[in-house]
């Protein structure tokens, strides 16, 4: 077999890339005319809704029928807000709600958001079973840590993303939720037995297949009931015998970041890029840290030489290629037909506002609070999934409602007893707002906290992260989330300020 033309043009609708800045580079304007059939955008390539929208239109000029794809998730991990943050929480403050319809219309909502900037394809929602709470890389990602809980939102929030005219994505497949390494870094190891896969894991994915998910990305996995030897990006039982031929998925499988250390590096990324296809991906996503047409085409190239030294059937990547040009197909048709109308505009912070809970640990609680407070948050160090520069807490959305709030921030290395011996100095006369994120994942916070309380056992608890002791603070005020709308419901439950949504 011969490098020729119709290879190539197989080998080039598989691969996903990014790229750097606010405009497409010339390159992929080139690549999308003459077969790139789908592209990532990144935070870095979102100023606004109307710049994403001109880049988009650009990207259409070259291919009308262009998949554009995103990782927007709502909540923590935002691309469109990344600059602002959410106006939408995440999965975990949905979940605690428990209304799918609320669920339905947030995605919708976001859908159209969506769709208006020209982006087709959401890699969302998370349908891992975070069903160990130490998880470093899900967490608030998750509806939550019951699968039939988890199930039912992934549904609503798929059904209200595809009514928008944007494909939605369950993933990690076959599940994220039971394991302590972050993938980005390293290979998680998921130990569960084949029925406990059966009844927690996959429960999501199989709703999300049964209410017909147009694509699920794989997670950078060792499940080893499954396949003892390759991550489930590279596992043909996984992709094939499991979410084929079991579960019955039609629509297209996409992969997790390939440049991830679980996968590139034992392989590379034109080495796990052909296994990926050889077990059963149909797209290629890369370009969160390789963004430049040499990786692309490196994968293309990789995967074409597969094709002829016989290491990938060209059947297999056929089939490949078909699904993702029935799935651009599909867009397209479906984009034309979706509503344009526009959601309720504060669907964010009805959600915010419902996913509160306060424990107030006397009757003379301290909210509303009596004057602007001194606000201390503890900043831990985010995977990378999560923008880090994304604006979160508390802080800032009070000092608008309570001018003369101040604020401290610390980080795990600035922590230390005499800076938290200033922010008390700061508090003096005032009171005093702790914050906190997934404190339980994070000693140096639990500590500061406990340092903090100890000598103000007035001060109100803010948790932004999962859900830890509400039994710490004279009051405690759960947000279940971290993105900038969580901040605000708490922020104006602390004023006294709550308006109606």
């Amino acid at each position: 077999m011969k490098r020729g033309p119709e290879l190539l043009r197989l080998a080039e609708t598989v691969v996903f890339p990014g790229f750097e800045g606010k405009s497409p580079p010339d390159w992929i304007r080139r690549r999308i005319g003459e077969g790139l059939a789908g592209v990532v955008l990144f935070s870095r390539n979102i100023a606004t809704p109307s710049q994403v929208a001109e880049l988009t239109a650009v990207l259409r000029g070259e291919n009308p029928q262009v998949l554009v794809g995103i990782d927007e998730e709502s909540g923590e991990v935002t691309r469109l807000e990344a600059a602002g943050g959410s106006t939408r929480p995440g999965n975990f403050a949905l979940g605690v709600v428990d209304d799918t319809d609320l669920t339905e219309e947030l995605a919708a909502d976001l859908g159209r958001d969506l769709a208006l900037a020209g982006v087709n394809l959401n890699f969302a929602p998370s349908a891992d079973v975070n069903s160990n709470p130490d998880n470093p890389v899900i967490g608030l990602r998750s509806f939550g840590a019951d699968p039939d809980l988890v199930a039912r939102h992934t549904v609503a929030w798929i059904r209200g993303m595809q009514s928008a005219g944007v494909a939605a994505c369950a993933k990690h497949f076959p599940g994220h939720g039971d394991t302590s390494v972050d993938s980005h870094h390293g290979v998680p190891l998921v130990a569960a037995t084949p029925e406990e896969l059966r009844e927690v894991a996959l429960r999501p994915f199989r709703a999300a297949v049964e209410q017909g998910v147009r694509t699920v990305m794989t997670g950078h996995l060792l499940v080893s009931a499954l396949d003892p030897a390759m991550p489930a990006t590279l596992s043909r039982p996984v992709l094939h015998d499991l979410l084929r031929v079991q579960l019955g998925f039609e629509g297209v499988v996409v992969t997790d970041g390939i440049e991830m250390a679980a996968v590139s590096g034992p392989y590379g990324i034109g080495g796990a890029s052909v296994l990926a296809v050889a077990a059963g991906a149909d797209a290629i996503c890369v370009g969160g840290e390789h963004a430049d047409e040499e990786t692309a085409i490196g994968i293309r190239d990789a995967i074409v030489d597969a094709v002829i030294e016989g290491r990938l059937s060209e059947e297999r990547l056929a089939d490949a290629s078909r699904r993702v040009c029935e799935l651009a197909l599909w867009s397209t048709a479906t984009r034309r037909s979706a509503s344009a109308g526009s959601g309720t505009p504060s669907i964010g912070l009805t959600a915010a506002r419902r996913a509160l809970r306060i424990t107030r640990r006397s009757a003379t609680a301290p909210i509303p609070l009596s004057a602007p407070p001194h606000v201390v948050e503890l900043a831990p160090e985010m995977n990378l999934a999560i923008e880090k520069d994304t604006p979160w807490g508390v802080g800032e959305p009070l000092g608008k409602l309570l001018p003369g709030t101040t604020v401290t921030r610390l980080t795990a290395s600035g922590a230390t007893g005499g800076a938290i011996e200033s922010a008390l100095a700061a508090a003096a006369e005032r009171p005093l707002v702790v914050v906190v994120r997934d404190a339980h994942r994070h000693p140096w916070q639990a500590d500061a906290l406990l340092h903090l309380l100890a000598a103000r056992a007035d001060a109100v608890v803010v948790e932004m992260g999962l859900p830890g002791r509400s039994d710490l603070g004279a009051v405690h005020i759960a947000t279940h989330g971290a993105s900038r709308v969580c901040g605000q419901a708490a922020a104006e439950l602390l004023a006294g300020d709550q308006g109606t949504a």
